[in-house]
């Protein structure tokens, strides 16, 4: 009996570690480090704390199925991507839509912004269901080959599927873009 309950002891701590590694914590918020978007297992390339004159925002993670280190090496990836943001205060929903076409505009040509007209206009309606966007409250940003961007808030999707490729890559610059919307966060999404 002594063995036995030695041997369940040892398997429940050894998932108690397993379920444990699981998880980051990053500025109080916990992320999983793997997640299912279509039919595809991704991985946590890194995630950090949005920072905007001195105050947390959000914290922002970026899930891949492979580690990529780079923009480059992320906008080309061919598969399922997810970008998550946890807020971690308050912010109306025009304070948010208006932040994400800000950072498109920073990190799009004139070229791709004309091409990228309707799905911006689409991100101020989908935004606009909400008065604000409060602490602990989830956005997802999903990339579904072959489907397109699909954006849910607390796991409800939002407005209909975005199809276009480049601009989910425009999601991506926000963050990841040669101006992005807080450099450290970059550094921290890329992994470095």
């Amino acid at each position: 009996m002594g063995n036995s309950i030695k041997k369940w002891l040892v398997m429940g701590g050894l998932l108690a570690f397993s379920l444990g590694a699981a998880a980051v914590e990053v500025g109080g918020v916990t992320l999983d480090e793997q997640v299912k978007v279509g039919n595809s297992e991704l991985k946590l390339n890194g995630a950090g704390i949005r920072t905007k004159a001195f105050f947390k925002v959000y914290v922002a993670a970026l899930y891949l199925g492979d580690k990529k280190g780079s923009t480059a090496e992320v906008l080309s990836a061919t598969g399922p991507k997810r970008v998550t943001l946890t807020m971690l205060r308050e912010v109306s929903s025009d304070q948010l839509s208006q932040a994400l076409l800000d950072g498109i505009n920073n990190n799009s040509s004139s070229e791709e912004k004309l091409q990228l007209f309707n799905q911006m206009l689409a991100i101020g309606q989908i935004f606009g269901a909400y008065r604000s966007i409060k602490p602990k409250d989830v956005v997802t940003l999903d990339w579904v080959p072959g489907s397109g961007t699909q954006i849910f808030m607390n796991g409800k999707k939002l407005g209909e599927t975005l199809p276009e490729a480049s601009f989910y890559n425009a999601l991506l610059k926000i963050w990841l873009g040669d101006k992005p919307a807080d450099k450290s966060l970059k550094r921290q999404m890329l992994g470095s």
